[in-house]
């Protein structure tokens, strides 16, 4: 630990030319320059071949050191073709270099100027070409829609998004000239010009943002509560009705909050439908995965994203967030906020779950992360814990302070403008114990209890703290009756307790912080008689599924029911578990129960369905049970639910209808891939889509036979087509299996987008 953490600080201090700067014992970098706006212009290619996006992004920024700067490094992706830098207007001479940042590189862009003195301002101007070999969920550039979000590295910037005290976050301006039957989303003011064909728009955030922009053909729709909707052009009612529900869930959030941290400026808030970069948010602008509209409700991921994401606008987006440890606010604080929001929304129980997936996401990690204040986005554990584990922090640091004294003290710094975790930290000086060690300090506490002994006085239980903080908690006894008792307790650090329920009746079960406040290195042993070894209680009753010990399953499900009734994700298990012993009834009860659920995930939402077509079939009603299939396949929740859908249905004969154009596409595709035809390939499929695949393809095939068995329709121009495939590949055995191509219409007829499922063998 010790190693990786000086390593990543030395390789930190490597990439960046900061300013070293001393307080007593201890090191900080500190940056040169600080961004105080961007203004990019960007003109789309005009036709399908151009791989290639021209920019133009002006980079105002202030020297922020405590010398003067006669120089500039700016960073960007080596796939941007840089043409001319000028300063100030004028055209100078720029050096490149090469910037190593674990497997990957960035491009450096080094310019020499007079000297700029302290508190100066200066701008520099880069034109450039960006180019996209391979679409991907950071950078796409396609006829029917592209994006380039922040990771892209798509636009010049001074520190890299890798710096521990946090990414250039500044007020944007960008000019949009996209391709022809597509618009452009970013965030802030959008401008239209009357006289155009609606490709061409200006976005002017001043909010803190990232540079990121998305063009594709929407639907626009504003809802009564000012959110601006992007659905995919031709949306129907159902859609449509989602989409809503989506909006009415941001603008909630919106009230929510400002009850919190104080009224919000006019900000405009767009939710917009992507099929990659779902769970992506800045300056107001939400993306969510389309097939969320093809759900029966809203699922939990992203309620709780569009959640974090009008969080955000506080946090960061009105005021500058700077300084080590910066996350812990935009993602851990928006976080917590987030949980409160979902709790007042959907209720206690379903807010509890939530908080159960994160804190297993942190305890995936928590043996070998990194103190809050110094862990950096080039650890892999980053966002588990800036989000996850501060999430933890910041709600236990509101119950030690009281919920009124919490946020009032921290919307002061809010409505100033700047906030570092420093500041916050100042706020509360009676908890500097505690945020000292949340902050700089790896996790070392484990809270445990022992069995119930009965005694005299009572029953008696055994507690123990192995951290380095006090903790105060409280425990549960659960009786033979059904009640349940609880006491609180104070355990001192690295020491024993004990506490004492008055009470005749049997104790069966016993648990320390109940509410899982407390961050810890081990939360099996928090109940006794333990009941798994797992942290992940989703994850142990998963091994008995997976071990086929479907009444072990049935009986520790049941448990963690008792106590997380929302758990939709072990109900599903527990569904399964009841279906695979034949107890069909009490299985359709389950898979109903997280199926009519207030937020279920979208993985539960698709195994609940694939559970009662299941039934269906098992009960011969094959009808129905083909209508709860497709319903699972299109809501596109989990591969394995939709893989288990695509069986059942094939399994009692389900029939669908071929489009005899799409029966055409296979054709052509089967006589190019048997003819190593590369190019004929390439002109099947969207440009930048898809390429491995075809590469693959191409070259080495020697027979290539498809037949169409099914096709769902998943928008008004794009299918998912199940196919049964029979080839082989040079120097390989024939083999066969089913893949699921997702197909889109295009002016040109059908072309290929993605291979959602290749399951051949």
């Amino acid at each position: 630990m010790f190693f990786c953490r000086h390593f990543a600080l030395a390789l930190i201090a490597s990439l960046f030319a900061h300013t070293s700067v001393f307080s007593q014992d201890e090191i900080r970098l500190s940056a040169t320059w600080q961004v105080k706006n961007y203004d990019i212009s960007v003109t789309f290619p005009q036709n399908e071949t151009e791989r290639s996006v021209s920019v133009r992004t002006t980079v105002s920024a202030t020297n922020v050191s405590s010398r003067p700067a006669s120089t500039m490094t700016l960073r960007i992706s080596p796939n941007a073709l840089i043409s001319s830098v000028s300063i100030a207007g004028s055209t100078v001479e720029f050096a490149k270099r090469e910037e190593k940042i674990g497997a990957s590189t960035l491009q450096q862009i080094v310019v020499r100027m007079a000297p700029i003195q302290p508190g100066g301002s200066i701008e520099a101007a880069v034109e450039y070409k960006f180019q996209v070999k391979d679409n991907s969920g950071l950078a796409a550039l396609s006829p029917i829609g592209s994006q380039f979000l922040p990771l892209s590295f798509w636009y010049p910037t001074p520190n890299s998004w890798f710096f521990a005290r946090g990414a250039d976050y500044a007020p944007v301006k960008i000019n949009v000239t996209a391709a022809p039957g597509t618009q452009a989303v970013s965030a802030g003011i959008k401008a239209v010009p009357s006289d155009t064909a609606g490709n061409i728009a200006r976005f002017d955030s001043r909010l803190n943002l990232q540079p990121f922009l998305i063009t594709g053909n929407w639907d626009q729709i504003i809802t009564p509560s000012g959110i601006e909707l992007y659905l995919p052009r031709g949306s129907n009612p159902d859609e449509k009705a989602i989409g809503t529900e989506l909006a009415n869930l941001a603008s909630e959030a919106r009230g929510f909050y400002e009850k919190r941290l104080g009224k919000l400026p006019e900000v405009p808030v767009r939710l917009v439908a992507v099929k990659r970069g779902a769970g992506f948010s800045g300056g107001g602008v939400i993306f969510f995965d389309r097939s969320v509209l093809r759900r029966p409700k809203t699922d939990a991921q992203t309620a709780l994203n569009i959640g974090e994401s009008i969080a955000r606008l506080w946090l960061g987006g009105i005021c500058t967030i700077t300084g080590d440890g910066g996350d812990a606010i935009r993602e851990g604080l928006a976080r917590h906020l987030a949980n409160e929001f979902l709790s007042e929304k959907f209720g206690k129980e379903v807010a509890d779950v939530e908080r159960t997936r994160q804190r297993a996401a942190y305890a995936a990690v928590v043996q070998r992360d990194a103190p809050i204040s110094s862990v950096s986005p080039l650890d892999d554990y980053y966002y588990s814990v800036v989000a996850n584990k501060a999430s933890m922090i910041w709600r236990l640091l509101e119950r030690k302070t009281g919920r009124e004294q919490f946020y009032s003290r921290i919307t002061g710094l809010v409505s100033s403008g700047r906030l570092t975790l420093v500041d916050i930290r100042g706020l509360f000086p009676e908890q500097k114990e505690f945020l000292d060690y949340a902050f700089d300090q790896i996790t070392d506490t484990n809270l445990m209890v022992g069995l119930p002994q009965v005694s005299a006085d009572g029953v008696k239980v055994a507690l123990r703290n192995t951290g380095s903080i006090d903790a105060t908690a409280d425990v549960v006894a659960f009786l033979e009756n059904g009640r349940q008792l609880s006491v609180p307790a104070t355990i001192k650090s690295k020491n024993f307790g004990e506490v004492t329920f008055k009470t005749s009746d049997k104790v069966v079960r016993v648990e320390i912080d109940s509410e899982k406040l407390y961050p810890q290195t081990d939360y099996s042993d928090d109940i006794a008689p333990r009941e798994f070894t797992e942290t992940d209680s989703l994850l142990a009753v998963k091994r008995l599924f997976d071990k086929q010990d479907y009444v072990g399953a049935i009986n520790l499900a049941r448990k963690i029911l008792t106590s997380l009734p929302a758990f939709d994700d072990v109900r599903i298990f527990l569904g399964r578990s009841l279906l695979a012993t034949g107890s069909i009834d009490e299985a359709d009860k389950e898979f109903r129960s997280v199926y009519d659920s207030k937020l279920p995930s979208a993985r539960g939402m698709s195994w609940a369905m694939v559970g009662l077509a299941e039934i269906a079939a098992r009960r011969g009603r094959n009808n129905e049970a083909i209508d709860w299939a497709k319903r699972a396949i299109v809501s596109d929740g989990d591969y394995g639910a939709s893989l288990s859908a695509r069986a059942l249905r094939n399994r009692i004969g389900a029939k669908s209808e071929v489009d005899q154009s799409i029966a055409d596409f296979f054709k052509a595709f089967d006589r190019a891939a048997a003819a190593n035809q590369k190019a004929q390939l390439d002109g099947l499929a969207i440009p930048g889509e898809s390429s491995r695949f075809i590469s693959g393809v191409a070259g080495q095939t020697v027979i290539w036979n498809t037949a169409v068995t099914h096709i769902d329709p998943v928008g008004p121009d794009a299918v998912l087509v199940e196919c049964s495939l029979n080839v082989k590949l040079l120097n390989r055995e024939p083999e066969s299996g089913t893949a699921v191509y997702r197909l889109v219409r295009t002016s040109n007829g059908w072309r290929l987008f993605s291979v959602d499922m290749f399951e051949v063998r």
